[in-house]
């Protein structure tokens, strides 16, 4: 029975290694798909005609002009079926739902934000309101609800992969909202709830796997301030999908007042509420739901700093401190290859970096200082997105689909270790 499960094992990972392939490179020969992945001719075979039989993938010719003294027919390419199945992406944050549907070529068709009140927003209601606004995307999509055989989740906030809850999230009045459960129960699909930046991770691999494998972190600094982790080739979310919450690690007990209720979190020093009330001089227990920030805040408090405002300066060059201090705590845990910067802030980070430099010095030895890449990388809310889908399709290319209980997803790809540098 062993042997027989660890045979279906290989070959679903041999599976999903094919589908990704075209995914990411388009149609081709079975000949290139061999070269590419590795896999020996026979399997390339088999698994293609399986493939073929289930109207995952169809052969096309290539319109790739023959040869002068050529003879037969054009070569035979395979490409994905995008009509196979279909995903939806879904994020959740601050009065918003955004809502992505995706072929099974990985392609974005439709995309919608609809409105709700966080401020009433509980476990109670929540659900049915997230059940309407879906049901209402598909039928605006001209689809079948059975045609969706995956939902991606992503949420701010503090997320728990075992029980399908958002635990705590500046989205919601409430704590403790189920999300997995209640989907399941009303779409034949199967759900997998992450942490939003955990999805911008996801995004990274997917799209560069040669830098952003091995062993990195994303922090992103924005609304609240969020980080990803990928140790040893895979997503890392914990025991209960509740790791790596940076922003909520403590940096100066008794310090100043997070959107969490506790004092002294990192991210009320980094969040945009954070920099807005440290600039406009307002006490550290100012509540952050009364402090005027968010994407024009923020955007107000860049402006001043780069028209020379001296307290924009100083509140930027103290975050960057911070920044590195925590920085430091993450190079001595887990030994990054790599960090990547990003969220709406780092377009503050010219004059951030300055203090990030010296917490990360007066922080850390030299010798835990070295061989690593800090990548500041624009904002997009789109990385989010492409998290979702791509995490999703993976789990479709395992052949884990219908509405089962929501597991963990593994990732392969090669590591890559950089040296020491910075780069934005």
């Amino acid at each position: 029975m062993t042997k027989k499960a660890d045979r279906d094992q290989i070959r679903r990972q041999n599976r999903s290694i094919i589908l990704q392939t075209l995914r990411r490179n388009g149609p081709l020969a079975r000949i290139d798909l061999g070269q590419i992945t590795r896999l020996s001719p026979a399997t390339v075979t088999a698994i293609t005609s399986d493939l073929l039989d289930q109207g995952l993938i169809e052969g096309i010719e290539s319109d790739e002009p023959k040869a002068p003294l050529s003879r037969g027919r054009p070569r035979s390419l395979l490409q994905l079926n995008p009509d196979a199945a279909c995903v939806l992406g879904i994020r959740l944050s601050v009065n918003a739902i955004d809502i992505a549907l995706a072929n099974f070529a990985g392609e974005t068709v439709q995309t919608s934000k609809v409105a709700f009140d966080s401020s009433k927003a509980d476990e109670k209601n929540f659900p049915q309101v997230l059940i309407i606004a879906i049901r209402g995307f598909i039928a605006d999509a001209g689809l079948v609800e059975n045609k969706i055989r995956e939902i991606g989740v992503a949420a701010q906030g503090v997320v728990e992969l075992s029980s399908g809850c958002v635990v705590w999230s500046p989205a919601f009045s409430g704590r403790n909202i189920p999300i997995v459960e209640p989907l399941q129960a009303a779409f034949n699909a199967r759900c997998l709830l992450s942490n939003d930046t955990n999805m911008i991770t996801e995004a990274l691999h997917w799209s560069d796997p040669g830098t952003y494998s091995g062993t990195f972190a994303v922090v992103m600094l924005d609304y609240g301030v969020g980080m990803g982790l990928y140790l040893d080739n895979k997503l890392f979310a914990g025991a209960s999908g509740k790791a790596a919450e940076f922003g909520h690690a403590n940096h100066v007990p008794g310090g100043a007042l997070c959107r969490c209720g506790k004092r002294g979190c990192m991210e009320a020093y980094l969040s945009d509420y954070a920099l807005v009330r440290a600039a406009s001089h307002l006490p550290e227990t100012t509540d952050p739901d009364d402090v005027d920030a968010g994407v024009a805040g923020l955007a107000a408090l860049i402006t001043r700093a780069q028209q020379g405002d001296t307290s924009a300066l100083e509140t930027f060059a103290k975050a960057g401190r911070v920044l590195g201090y925590g920085l430091a705590r993450l190079l001595a845990i887990i030994d990054p290859s790599r960090i990547v910067l990003t969220g709406a802030a780092m377009r503050a980070f010219s004059f951030m970096e300055q203090g990030m430099q010296d917490g990360l010095e007066e922080a850390l030895v030299a010798d835990l200082r070295q061989n690593f890449v800090i990548d500041v990388m624009p904002w997009e809310e789109d990385f989010i997105r492409r998290g979702l889908i791509a995490q999703a399709m993976e789990r479709l290319d395992l052949g884990y689909s219908g509405s089962q209980k929501q597991k963990r997803p593994a990732h392969t790809e090669t590591d890559g270790r950089q040296t020491g540098e910075m780069r934005s």
